[in-house]
C-alpha cells in the first residue's frame, strides 16, 4: 500500500493495526527488481528499498499487505462506525429512478431475498462490473493484455534469496514472465505469471492447457532450481488490462475501484486507487444526504477522480511494457512518472476547488512542489502539539479544516461565524510551526481551507481579505450551493 493509502488509514484509526499485520507478513523496505530465476542472474533493480525517497513527505510509509488481512480490519472499523455489512449476499436486480436505487438482493446460503432502498449506489463490483455493464458504461484505454494466473504454493525458497531483502522479484527468461511475492518465514508466497514463452514473441494466453504439471514447470522455471519441493495450493485465473470507465456516474450510480479503472499490477496502483475513490466520495455523499451541500457537489466525484483514474491507469501500463512487454512499447507509451509522484502528486480540478494562479493543466506533478496549491493534496509537516510530534496530516480528515499561519487569527473569526451559517462543522488550527507557511505557499497571514478528505479546496496567501463574507462565499462554493468564482 502506498503512502495516500496509509494516510487515510491513519485518518481512521488503523494505520498501526495495517502496519502490524505487514509486518507479519512480509519484511519491511524491500527492493523491487528482475531476474532471470530467482536462483540466477539479477537484471535490473527497479526500486532499492520500498521508501527510499519518501520519509520526508508523509508521516506514513509504504508497506505490502494482502487483502485477506486487510479486509478484517476494514470491517472492524467499520462496524465501529455503525456499518451494516452482508456477506454471502449478491445482487440479483437493480432500478434507479429520480428519487434513488432500489435493489433486490439474495442470500446465497438460504436463497432469502429482499429488497432495499438507498438514495445512492456505489457499484465497487470489480473489473467485470455487472453494475457498469448494465448501465451501458464501456471501459477506454488499451484493452486486454494478457489471461494471467497466480499461482500461490509452498516450499521453503528461502536460500534463494540469498540474504536480499526483497519485496517483489520480476521474473523474465525464455519460458516465462511474471513476478513473486514470497511471504515470512519465505516458505510461501506466489507467482504471477502473465507471458508465457520468450519476451519478445510472448504468448499472452497462460490459460490454455493450464493443469498442475505446467504449474510445477513455470515454477521451476521462475525458481531456477529442481531441487525444492513446491507444493501447489490454488491457482488463479485473472486478465491484465488497461481501461478506464468513460464515465464513472449515471444518475444515482456511482462506480469506484476496479469497476472504474482496471489495471495491471505493474505499480501496484490498482488497490490504492480504489481505496482513494471511496475517500474522495464519501465526505461528498455524506454532506449531501445531511443537507449540507447541494446535490452538484456528486458531480465532482467523477470530475476528480476520472482524470487521476486514466493517468493511473496509463502509469501502470506504461510499467507493464518496460517491465514485462517490451514487444509493446513500438505502440506508444506514456512517460513513466516518479511512483511518489503517481502517489501523491496529483490535483483535482473541479467546482469543489477554487483555483488561484497560473495552471499548467498537469494531472500529477512533483509532490514535493504542490506548494498548497487548491486541488493537492495538503504537505505534511511536522508540528509540535502538547509535547507530541504530530503531522499537519493528522489534523484533518474527520471535517472542513482551516489552517492559517501565526499571523492569521483573522481568519479564525470569520470562518467560524462562517461554518455556523454554513451549518457545518469546521476545524480552525492556528500553525505557528516552523515552515508550515512555505509549505502551504501562503504568508504568515494567510490560510488554507481543506476538505474532508485531505485536499486543499481554497488558499488565501495574505489575511488582506479575511472576512466573515469571504469565507461564506469560498464554503457556498466548495459544497456545492454557488457557481463558483476566482477567489479574490
Amino acid at each position: 500500500m502506498y503512502q495516500r493509502t496509509m494516510e487515510i488509514l491513519r485518518s481512521v484509526g488503523i494505520e498501526r493495526m495495517a502496519l502490524e499485520k505487514s509486518e507479519e507478513q512480509f519484511v519491511q523496505d524491500g527492493a523491487v527488481m528482475a531476474v532471470e530465476t530467482l536462483a540466477g542472474k539479477e537484471l535490473a533493480w527497479y526500486v532499492p528499498n520500498l521508501n527510499e525517497g519518501t520519509r520526508d513527505v508523509s508521516p506514513s510509509v509504504r508497506v505490502f499487505l494482502t487483502q485477506n488481512l486487510l479486509e478484517p480490519l476494514l470491517r472492524s472499523r467499520a462496524e465501529e462506525f455503525g456499518a451494516e455489512i452482508r456477506f454471502a449476499t449478491e445482487m440479483i436486480s437493480f432500478e434507479q429512478d429520480t428519487g434513488g436505487v432500489t435493489a433486490e438482493i439474495r442470500h446465497r446460503d438460504s436463497g432469502k431475498t429482499s429488497t432495499v432502498r438507498a438514495p445512492y449506489m456505489i457499484a465497487a463490483d470489480g473489473t467485470h462490473s455487472r453494475v457498469r455493464d448494465s448501465l451501458g458504461i464501456p471501459m477506454l484505454g488499451r484493452g486486454l493484455l494478457s489471461n494471467s494466473v497466480t499461482i500461490y504454493f509452498r516450499g521453503n525458497v528461502g536460500p534463494l534469496l540469498r540474504g536480499r531483502n526483497l519485496s517483489v522479484i520480476y521474473v523474465s527468461n525464455s519460458e516465462l514472465t511474471g513476478f513473486f511475492r514470497i511471504e515470512k518465514p519465505f516458505d510461501s508466497g506466489f507467482l504471477a505469471i502473465n507471458s508465457i514463452g520468450p519476451p519478445d514473441r510472448p504468448n499472452n494466453d497462460v490459460w490454455t492447457g493450464l493443469n498442475d504439471e505446467r504449474c510445477q514447470q513455470w515454477m521451476r522455471a521462475a525458481l531456477g532450481v529442481d531441487d525444492i519441493p513446491i507444493t501447489i495450493e490454488n491457482v488463479m485465473k485473472w486478465q491484465a488490462t488497461a481501461d478506464t470507465a468513460e464515465r464513472f456516474r449515471d444518475g444515482n450510480i456511482f462506480i469506484a475501484g476496479d469497476a472504474a479503472h482496471s489495471m495491471p499490477p505493474t505499480g501496484g496502483f490498482g488497490g490504492n486507487t480504489g481505496v482513494q475513490d471511496a475517500h474522495n466520495l464519501a465526505w461528498k455523499l455524506a454532506l449531501v444526504l445531511q443537507g449540507t451541500a447541494g446535490p452538484e457537489l456528486l458531480d465532482t466525484y467523477e470530475a476528480e477522480r476520472r482524470p487521476v483514474g486514466a493517468f493511473t491507469v496509463e502509469q501502470a501500463y506504461s510499467r507493464y511494457v518496460m517491465r514485462w512487454a517490451p514487444h509493446l512499447k513500438e505502440k506508444g507509451i506514456e512517460p513513466i512518472v516518479n511512483d511518489l509522484d503517481v502517489d501523491l502528486g496529483y490535483r483535482y480540478r473541479s467546482a469543489s476547488v477554487i483555483p488561484d494562479g497560473a495552471d499548467d493543466g498537469a494531472i500529477a506533478g512533483p509532490a514535493r512542489e504542490t506548494n498548497g496549491r487548491p486541488g493537492t493534496r495538503a504537505p505534511h509537516v511536522w508540528l509540535k502539539r502538547n509535547g507530541r510530534t504530530i503531522s499537519t496530516l493528522d489534523l484533518l480528515g474527520h471535517r472542513f479544516a482551516l489552517l492559517f499561519g501565526p499571523q492569521g487569527y483573522h481568519w479564525c473569526h470569520a470562518a467560524a461565524q462562517a461554518a455556523i451559517r454554513a451549518r457545518i462543522e469546521l476545524d480552525a488550527e492556528p500553525i505557528e510551526d516552523e515552515g508550515f507557511p512555505a509549505a502551504c505557499g501562503i504568508t504568515p497571514s494567510g490560510a488554507v481551507l481543506v476538505r474532508p478528505d485531505g485536499f486543499i479546496a481554497w488558499r488565501a496567501q495574505t489575511a488582506d481579505y479575511a472576512s466573515e463574507a469571504e469565507m461564506s462565499r469560498v464554503l457556498n462554493t466548495v459544497l456545492g450551493r454557488v457557481t463558483a468564482r476566482s477567489s479574490a
